[in-house]
């Protein structure tokens, strides 16, 4: 790391990317923060676009907190800010892109182009050959002038395999090597991506073996010194604010393997604005902490419904918090276990906490997806989407979450249900709170949240409000 005239930061930096999901692109950045971290070097990592679980991977290899970077989500200023904050105190900044290189708006090609970030292109290269270079070059060249680093093959067959694709690059310095078919170092899955890194006993041994592999690589075998080096601007000066509105208040916040699904810049956030965080685990059987308002994340309460369904001494703390008029926020499986009822996977439904009318199912087919604003009364808190259940209740939405507005200026159209059941507020939308602090303590007060100035979601609520139930499904562009 360097500091230079105006505060700039630079040290070395790379965008791991991809031509598609599933090509190792979370493996290959965890195993460079592997490699670098148990040297004794400063990693800091990023991952592109809203994510729970690959930072998760990411954090464990690095040994330091991974944000999302998203220039529609955090917007472009805070996406410099922490950028910046990293490099001052890094020697090694690696971002994992989302998806393949150019898909989705904004890419993680966007990224790299808008923050000089140099790119790491890792193939899948099973049954191939002579077009892995041409893969390579598309990646390099489809968009002039993107910062480059090279290509590194995943699941090579053997040496012979590796020639043949060193062979067909056009460039043999892009080369930076082969990674072997590993069962050792493989990232478990399931239907919301990774397995997280607390249901995995061997976490940090698959991330060693990655290492190993990857030491083996010209990009493992490369000094850092030789590692292309990045200038990260310093941000604007912002304004200074003493406001703290959620000063003197507690916010109890549930974190276990049935709600993991925590930003840790969320956490930062209700901090700044004055409140003290206390977590809580269900699954342990905590009970509710004495507290102001609640927040129930997302995570994966379908997995643990019937341990969730058995915390009677929490169901009944938590009627008598939202009794008391007392706010709660549940996003996503924090929603699905304030429901009547969770009907899993295999169509067995599980009494929950019942605080919220009605069920959420899990279906086999992914059923919400993209990027999401929650607006209301000049308020705007932006996020994502991303599950596998529905839910039905008999009341209409208070109002829909949009997804952004398409190129052209087209409308954009509802996407997820926003329910507010007396002090409860729940939805599948995961906000990132930095997008508006102040709507993030608005959300937080037992104050009523006005919805009748959003007109996308009065268009929602009234097109759903003439059935007896309103469905929450996705309905994005991208779902």
């Amino acid at each position: 790391m360097s500091l230079a005239a105006g505060g700039a930061a630079s040290c070395a930096a790379v965008l791991v990317a991809a031509p598609a999901s599933g090509q190792g692109k979370t493996t290959v950045a965890a195993a460079l923060a592997r490699l670098h971290a148990r040297a004794g070097r400063r990693v800091r990592v990023f991952k592109c676009g809203p994510d729970f679980l690959d930072p998760q991977w990411l954090a464990l290899a690095s040994g330091a907190p991974v944000h999302p970077l998203d220039l529609w989500i955090n917007g472009e200023a805070d996406c410099r800010a922490r950028l910046h904050a990293a490099a001052i105190e890094a020697d090694l900044l690696i971002v994992e892109g989302v998806m393949g290189l150019f898909d989705g708006r904004p890419s993680a090609a966007d990224l790299a182009a808008r923050f000089g970030l140099p790119v790491l292109a890792v193939i899948d290269a099973r049954a191939m050959a002579g077009t892995f270079g041409a893969l390579a070059f598309g990646l390099q060249n489809f968009r002039p002038g993107l910062p480059w680093l090279g290509v590194l093959a995943n699941r090579v067959a053997g040496e012979r395999h590796a020639g043949m694709l060193r062979d067909a690059l056009r460039e043999p310095a892009q080369w930076l090597g082969g990674l072997p078919h590993g069962p050792a170092f493989a990232l478990p899955e399931r239907h919301l991506g990774l397995v997280t890194t607390g249901d995995t006993a061997d976490a940090l041994a698959r991330l060693d073996a990655a290492a190993d592999a990857l030491a083996a690589t010209p990009l493992g075998e490369r000094a850092i010194e030789a590692l292309p080096r990045v200038r990260f601007e310093a941000p604007a000066a912002a304004s200074a604010t003493t406001a703290s509105p959620l000063a003197g208040r507690t916010i109890a916040v549930a974190r276990d393997a049935a709600f993991a699904f925590i930003y840790p810049a969320n956490v930062e956030t209700l901090e700044a604005l004055g409140a003290r965080v206390e977590f809580f685990a269900p699954l342990a059987g905590d009970t509710l902490p004495a507290c102001d308002a609640v927040w129930l994340p997302g995570g994966y309460p379908e997995l643990h419904a019937a341990a969730l369904s058995a915390r009677e001494p929490l169901r009944a703390a938590l009627a008598a918090h939202v009794a008391a008029g007392k706010p709660v926020w549940a996003e996503c499986g924090g929603m699905m276990a304030l429901f009547d009822t969770l009907v899993t996977a295999d169509g067995v439904a599980h009494a929950m906490w019942g605080l919220l009318p009605g069920r959420s199912t899990m279906q086999k087919r992914l059923a919400g997806l993209g990027p999401q604003a929650l607006r209301w009364a000049g308020a705007e808190l932006r996020g994502h989407t991303f599950h596998y259940s529905t839910s039905e209740t008999p009341h209409p939405p208070a109002t829909w979450t949009t997804a952004p507005v398409a190129e052209g200026g087209a409308r954009a159209r509802p996407g997820e249900a926003v329910h507010v059941h007396g002090s409860v507020r729940a939805s599948y939308f995961h906000a990132w709170f930095a997008s508006d602090p102040e709507a993030t303590a608005r959300l937080f007060d037992a104050a009523p949240l006005d919805f009748t100035n959003d007109d996308d979601g009065r268009a929602a609520t009234a097109a759903t409000a003439a059935g007896a139930t309103a469905p929450s499904r996705a309905d994005s562009p991208d779902a």
